[in-house]
């Protein structure tokens, strides 16, 4: 924990103190301290164990705690507009209150990035339907390249503070990278196997990249931490009025559903697999539509199902 690092709790420590000064410490503005200086000290240990070094994760911790003193005008001499006790409406009061707006560097690559996607797709689909013929292996590269776009999307969007939410640590988001790169490749082989662009044989290699990809993303799923920012855990605290979620409220639930969604995947893809081989491809998307069906009823039973008392 942080507060064995020396340097990472020393930083966290000396700004706490040079925030609060001036202010008098009743027992709910010395409670609120206390919060804030978990929160800080929880984000520098979900740094730390991603492979930051301590110096460098207090540093962070700090930089996405942004204004102090804005944080504790709005949260402890009383000038909120309203108190996070009224539910969705004081829910939008504070998220206005705390907006991030998105980087304009970050907006360009996402835009390009997209323009990437959606124009090597269909690319790749006017060869495919013989409106522009072109070499498997350029057609190969397209779906490539349009995997590498959607996987760039998905990272960068995670490493990204937002209003709620603070970034993602790079080597989680380059996790999530890969597991999108994976799936769209191993989705995209699919595709062309479906289509006869490429033999039957190649459906393994699809099979592999889109099981590899949901156990990827199951993992990352199951073991992600909590990236809240202080004001919206405030928000979710019991008798706040804002319902929460339950996968952050109850981590083996989360975790639960991660393995049985790797599970109904990896099992739809095994039928889909034996399904293209016995009766034909006409019949084995349906494999995929029963698996997510079978998806979305186990989420909504464990969203919506009894809880721990």
């Amino acid at each position: 924990m942080p507060d064995n690092t020396p340097a990472a709790g020393n930083d966290i420590h000396r700004l706490l103190d040079d925030a609060f000064a001036g202010i008098a410490l009743t027992p709910e503005v010395q409670d609120l301290k206390e919060e804030v200086r978990a929160n800080l000290l929880a984000r520098v240990a979900e740094l730390e164990a991603s492979g930051t070094p301590a110096n460098e994760a207090a540093r962070t911790a700090i930089e996405e705690l942004g204004d102090v003193q804005e944080f504790l005008d709005s949260s402890v001499d009383g000038r909120t507009s309203a108190p996070l006790g009224k539910g969705w409406s004081a829910m939008s009061a504070e998220a206005a209150r705390h907006r991030v707006r998105p980087k304009p560097a970050f907006v360009v690559r996402i835009v390009i990035a997209s323009a990437v996607v959606v124009g090597a797709l269909k690319v790749a689909a006017f060869s495919v339907l013989g409106a522009l013929p072109l070499p498997i292996g350029v057609v190969l590269t397209l779906v490539g390249l349009a995997a590498s776009g959607a996987a760039w999307i998905v990272g960068d969007s995670l490493t990204q503070e937002t209003t709620t939410n603070h970034p993602v640590p790079a080597k989680r988001a380059a996790g999530y990278w890969l597991a999108t790169f994976l799936f769209v490749i191993g989705a995209g082989f699919g595709g062309l196997v479906a289509l006869g662009a490429l033999p039957v044989w190649a459906i393994v290699f699809a099979s592999i990249g889109v099981i590899a990809a949901i156990i990827l993303f199951a993992f990352l799923g199951a073991t992600q931490t909590n990236r809240h920012k202080a004001w919206v855990k405030r928000a979710q605290h019991p008798g706040a009025g804002y319902p929460g979620n339950r996968f952050e409220e109850e981590p083996e639930t989360a975790a639960r559903f991660g393995i049985y969604t790797m599970v109904i995947w990896v099992t739809s893809f095994v039928v889909f697999l034996v399904l293209s081989f016995t009766i034909g491809w006409s019949w084995s998307w349906l494999a995929f539509i029963g698996g997510f069906l079978v998806m979305m009823l186990t989420l909504a039973r464990m969203l919506f199902g009894p809880r721990k008392s």
